[in-house]
């Protein structure tokens, strides 16, 4: 599998990286609106943070790298 530059993985991995990075800033709103109050203020701060890092890896196309080798690894028949 060969790695490429796409532009559009681009623009998605900072609109998720973005919204992730709202989440980390106002997870107090978003905790007491949407969730359960102040019990899943960490909840949702953990979230935001995995939001960033997976908007990195989509802004880096290694997404696609991570996925192969996972069903690579569960499934042999693919290669």
């Amino acid at each position: 599998m060969q790695w490429e530059f796409s532009l559009s993985s681009l623009f998605f991995g900072l609109l998720i990286t973005g919204v992730g990075a709202c989440l980390v800033i106002f997870y107090r709103q978003v905790a007491d609106n949407f969730l359960h109050g102040v019990q899943d203020y960490d909840k949702t701060k953990l979230a935001g943070i995995i939001a960033i890092i997976l908007g990195f890896l989509v802004m880096a196309n290694l997404h696609y790298l991570i996925l192969y080798n996972i069903l690579v690894n569960v499934f042999p028949g693919l290669k």
